[in-house]
């Protein structure tokens, strides 16, 4: 009497049988492929929502528009293609200027969608220039011939970050009027949507002076407000630090000053140094800004 296999192991040998032939194989590998594809959605999509719930920022609080419409900082950068790009050589359209990064996934999500605003509103006055925040150009060049990006992208810097009210979030995207003014600011990623509203606000206004009637579009946050940065502060020999009140011998006292006291950052420089080459370092800023008040008390 042929002795019985157990029914666990019988289902075992049927399962090898089937996974052996060719055409099984074939649906496995097709299965396995399609579910690493769609996980790769999924991460992809939970990024954008933990980016724009989440960390950028982790808190937002809800607020009016600004009434503030200041005016654009201007800049004069290269390219990634070679070519001169200035902000003024933009007077009368209206540009989106968006801070971003090639390792930032929001970034790259809302970027096919800007190329698509581009195309469609390019004939009406629309211009957008990017701003990558990359330390390096190769994967920026890299990503802008992947996407056959059809508007500007140039390598900023922290200078120009620190204009435009410090970049602390990518993706940043600023709406600028035809008039050269700021209109909107928006912090994270965004839904496309809203920057369509926006610019076609925007695009019906003329340049001649400041359009108040414009208003944001979707809910406006606080780090949405419009704040730029101090271009005294910014290009100061101590970065961040206001030096407009000091002469020249002075400047040079209050320099000394710096170096010769140690930063408590953890960076191992002296005040001066810190400032000048992390200039992102929110300790080295309010020692130095301390030790300024400090000086002017002194010398007055």
């Amino acid at each position: 009497m042929e002795e019985q296999k157990p029914i666990e192991s019988s289902l075992q040998d049927k399962a090898q049988v089937v996974e052996s032939s060719p055409q099984n194989q074939k649906t496995v590998k097709k299965l396995k492929l399609l579910g690493g594809a769609l996980l790769g959605v999924i991460l992809v999509v939970g990024l954008y929502f933990v980016n724009r719930y989440w960390i950028s920022p982790a808190v937002k609080t809800q607020m009016k528009g600004s009434l503030d419409h200041p005016l654009a900082p201007g800049f004069s950068l290269t390219d990634i293609t070679g070519q001169p790009l200035k902000l003024s050589d933009y007077q009368g359209k209206v540009v989106m200027l968006d801070f971003w990064a090639t390792w930032c996934g929001p970034c790259r999500i809302e970027i096919p969608g800007f190329i698509q605003l581009q195309n469609q509103y390019r004939g009406q006055g629309l211009a957008i220039i990017g701003i990558s925040m990359d330390d390096d150009s190769k994967p920026v060049v890299e990503f802008f011939r992947e996407l056959h990006m059809n508007y500007p992208v140039a390598v900023g810097n922290d200078r120009l970050g620190e204009l435009y009210g410090g970049v602390l979030g990518l993706p940043t995207t600023f709406l600028i009027g035809r008039d050269g003014r700021i209109y909107a600011k928006h912090v994270g990623a965004t839904d496309l949507g809203i920057f369509e509203a926006e610019i076609k606000q925007l695009l019906a206004l003329s340049a001649n002076g400041e359009a108040t009637s414009f208003h944001q579009a979707g809910q406006v946050f606080a780090e949405d407000k419009i704040e730029l940065g101090n271009p005294t502060e910014v290009d100061s020999e101590v970065p961040g630090v206001d030096q407009t009140k000091l002469s020249a011998e002075q400047k040079e006292a209050f320099k000394k000053q710096l170096a010769d006291q140690q930063c408590t950052c953890g960076c191992k420089f002296n005040l001066l140094k810190c400032r000048q080459v992390d200039r992102k370092c929110g300790v080295s800023l309010k020692l130095a800004r301390q030790q300024l008040e400090a000086f002017l008390k002194n010398k007055g």
